[in-house]
């Protein structure tokens, strides 16, 4: 084996580094989060409004997902990396100085989503999957662990730095850490991916689908979206939340943090048993269990239930995006899998944007949080039945190509 095979001791090592990146340059899709009430109360917006720069931030990091995956896949991992780190510490400066709140929503989805959290999401989790062959739902569940691990790591800090120095001073800092930290890091990730053939029996597998692939990849799409319109209700909302509910931020803050920490525990699990029975039964269960965890929101709003609930819902629904990898290398070849993913990917990223300005008007128009979360529970359940009937289609055993 050499140095830089698959399943090598490097290809360990760059995972370790792709998660040390990735927690880094997802800060990007969870600071606007933490900053909403700040925001909120300087700019004097609705709620609504104020959730925008949380979709702006999120449909770039959909739309930049492909872009950047397609300078990776010509150009290597560590350009887009380096793009990403440059354009998150000039899109943190710039937004430490916007006057209103469209000026500060435009800098979050241009700078910070499309050309910077972009970079550290779909195109390291593509770059991971050509490194590992028998332990690949782990290697992509730990990767895909990066963007939970930053919503574990950063809020609290975030919040705490807000309090004591306002929402300007700690945007110029955190742009400035992304610079410092994510672009010595892309010099470990310079050796190009190795080339893997396909095995005959993977392909035997899929052609015994008697389903368009095309139609596959569709619900795909749709399953992406809805789970994370679902998915987005108590991420992107607790913090506020606990703010209405007279518990302040800060809370909220640790909720969320509680809430990704698990969501980490969750997508490792999920990783080993996707290893074992398939992406589309992972699916299932992690859809089903974020369903029942939705559902324990509506009764319980106590100070101690929420934190207990919050990390329920994080233990629950953590391994459902990674799952979506391991379903496109079982479904699709393996030279398809770049496209068909990203594609997936963004679904799912646009899911989170949509769900999130979607509970924030929600919101706005009943004046509480309960329909918001009855409205995740009816795109969650849309998720489970996708789950349902891709598990109803005859096929073979899952082939790791």
């Amino acid at each position: 084996m050499t140095s830089h095979a698959p399943e090598s001791r490097y290809a360990w090592q760059r995972l370790c580094v792709s998660v040390l990146i990735g927690t880094t340059g997802a800060v990007g899709l969870w600071s606007a989060i933490v900053a909403l009430p700040a925001v909120q109360a300087e700019f004097g917006v609705d709620r609504g409004s104020a959730s925008i720069p949380y979709t702006t931030t999120m449909i770039g990091a959909a739309l930049g997902g492909v872009l950047m995956g397609r300078i990776a896949d010509r150009r290597g991992i560590v350009l887009p990396i380096v793009i990403g780190a440059l354009a998150l510490g000039s899109g943190y400066a710039i937004a430490s100085r916007t006057t209103s709140i469209w000026q500060f929503a435009i800098v979050q989805g241009a700078l910070i989503g499309f050309l910077g959290s972009a970079a550290v999401f779909g195109p390291l989790i593509a770059d991971i999957s050509h490194w590992f062959t028998r332990n690949r739902g782990k290697a992509l569940a730990i990767c895909a662990s990066a963007s939970y691990l930053a919503g574990t790591v950063w809020p609290p800090i975030i919040e705490h730095a807000i309090s004591t120095w306002g929402w300007r001073a700690t945007h110029l800092g955190i742009g400035a850490f992304c610079v410092a930290t994510m672009l010595p890091l892309s010099l470990f990730l310079r050796p190009r991916a190795p080339v893997q053939h396909e095995p005959p029996a993977a392909v035997s597998v899929r052609s015994a689908l008697r389903i368009s692939p095309n139609l596959v990849q569709i619900m795909l799409v749709i399953a992406g979206f809805s789970c994370c319109v679902a998915m987005s209700m108590p991420q992107v909302h607790i913090v506020a939340y606990c703010g209405d509910l007279g518990y302040g931020p800060a809370r909220g803050a640790e909720m969320l943090s509680l809430m990704l920490g698990f969501g980490v525990v969750s997508r490792l699990i999920s990783g080993w048993i996707s290893d074992r029975i398939g992406g589309v039964p992972t699916m299932l269960v992690g859809s089903a269990l974020q369903c029942l965890a939705l559902v324990f929101y509506l009764p319980f709003n106590g100070l101690v239930s929420l934190y207990v609930v919050s990390a329920l819902f994080g233990l629950s629904q953590g391994g459902i995006v990674p799952s979506y990898a391991m379903i496109v290398r079982e479904y699709f070849p393996a030279q398809d899998v770049g496209a068909r993913f990203g594609t997936v990917l963004m679904a799912t990223i646009i899911g989170m944007a949509a769900g999130g300005w979607m509970s924030g008007a929600v919101f706005d128009w009943t004046g509480s949080y309960q329909a918001a979360f009855l409205n995740g529970i009816l795109w969650n359940l849309l998720n489970a039945s996708i789950a349902l009937w891709l598990l109803r289609q005859p096929r073979g055993r899952p082939v790791h190509a």
